[in-house]
């Protein structure tokens, strides 16, 4: 039995871990703040790890592991934790076993007379002076797809006591609770930025959600677009095609998230993404992901030509105006993209790459706010759809 101030003291971390549901804190936050208020309370925790799944496009699910003097660490995991993909690490994990055989609960003493060392992990624990381990799984879902798993464990002699344990399962479940508060809210950032970037992710969760909502803002456009596509979708299979068009992508719109651009559409094969002009390096920055590009591309048909694949080529036009940066669409199909004339004269200034045989071309627009130092004239250009001839310009040659 625990005493009242015992029990008082575990029902505070419990409501704490409400407040932080509340709040929205991160995931390393709570579980940190969990393990340390606990230790405060008298448990003599030494380690503690928790994982959950997650909707992320580069990864499968993050966990925390928090040791005692030194706090929690975030980490990622790849390969989910059941299907085919698992790695042959989390098969010889306690955890594993709990899912397959549907075991919510796990103890395995790690000293004295009871020893149980089935899983590496436990030996391991073992070697760093652990005594007790236990482990849990709460459940979102009938089928433990979706939920957390959870270990605690001790180096304290004799190990956990009973009351010890039933006070961390009561943690457990308003663990859990906040927890699945939490990765909500993770969930729809991952979401909101793979989907739309994280300028316009971070709007649109922010309540830019209304239908004519946004602003006018001045910006370098990048528009780049892939050479002999149909031919390409018409020759490989649906599968090669896709996996061709995400190397591209990666080439492209890659280069441009690492110069800090925000990438706002996949137009088919075609690449739409703005620097805003809110200082004085956007154009810099959007000429110098045109020759990251430009390596990448290098690089990647550098391996096609290995494989005995023809190179890849694409037309991109930089130019720089006004455009409204917000919601379009129906009421209940919205995009948050970029609008104004200036896309229509980005689009066709790429178009002019094939009569003019330059890969990349920039306006006089965007000259102007880069520098017209080292750019080579190409004369002034009626572009279709625009009405006044538009100064066109290559850009300047590597290393001038």
């Amino acid at each position: 039995m625990q005493s009242g101030q015992e029990a008082a003291e575990i029902e505070a971390v419990a409501d704490w871990l409400t407040q932080q549901a509340l709040i929205g804190a991160a995931m390393e936050e709570i579980f940190e703040g969990t393990c340390e208020r606990l230790c405060a309370a008298g448990l003599p925790l030494w380690r503690a790890h928790v994982a959950l799944p997650v909707l992320h496009p580069l990864f499968r699910g993050a966990g925390a592991t928090w040791y005692r003097g030194r706090g929690a660490a975030l980490e990622h995991y790849v390969s989910p934790h059941i299907g085919p993909e698992v790695s042959d690490q989390f098969q010889r994990s306690p955890h594993y076993a709990m899912i397959r055989d549907g075991v919510r609960q796990l103890r395995r003493r790690l000293a004295g007379a009871d020893v149980t060392l089935d899983y590496t992990l436990l030996e391991d624990l073992q070697a760093a002076g652990g005594t007790d381990y236990s482990a849990f799984l709460i459940a979102y879902s009938a089928d433990m797809v979706d939920g957390i798993a959870g270990s605690w464990a001790t180096d304290a002699a004799g190990g956990f006591s009973d009351r010890q344990l039933q006070a961390l399962q009561h943690i457990e479940q308003h663990l859990a609770l906040a927890f699945k508060s939490t990765i909500k809210e993770v969930i729809a950032r991952n979401v909101m930025t793979a989907y739309l970037g994280p300028d316009a992710g971070a709007r649109v969760l922010s309540g830019e959600i209304r239908r004519g909502s946004g602003e006018v803002i001045e910006a370098a456009i990048w528009y780049c677009d892939l050479r002999d596509s149909t031919h390409l979708a018409e020759t490989l299979t649906t599968a090669d095609f896709l996996a061709l068009l995400n190397r591209y992508f990666e080439c492209t719109a890659g280069a441009v998230l690492a110069a800090g651009g925000n990438v706002l559409s996949f137009i088919g094969d075609a690449v739409l993404a703005i620097f805003p002009l809110q200082g004085t390096d956007a154009c810099a920055r959007a000429l110098a992901a045109a020759a990251d590009a430009a390596g990448r591309t290098r690089d990647l048909n550098a391996e096609r030509a290995d494989a005995g694949l023809a190179p890849l080529a694409y037309g991109l036009g930089l130019h720089a105006g006004r455009v409204m940066y917000g919601n379009i669409g129906v009421p209940d199909r919205l995009e948050f993209t970029v609008i104004g004339s200036a896309i229509n004269e980005v689009a066709r200034l790429e178009d002019l790459t094939k009569t003019l045989h330059r890969p990349v071309l920039a306006s006089g627009n965007f000259v102007s706010h880069h520098g017209r130092l080292g750019w080579i004239p190409l004369g002034e250009h009626q572009l279709r759809g625009v009405g006044a001839p538009v100064e066109v310009f290559a850009p300047p040659p590597a290393g001038s």
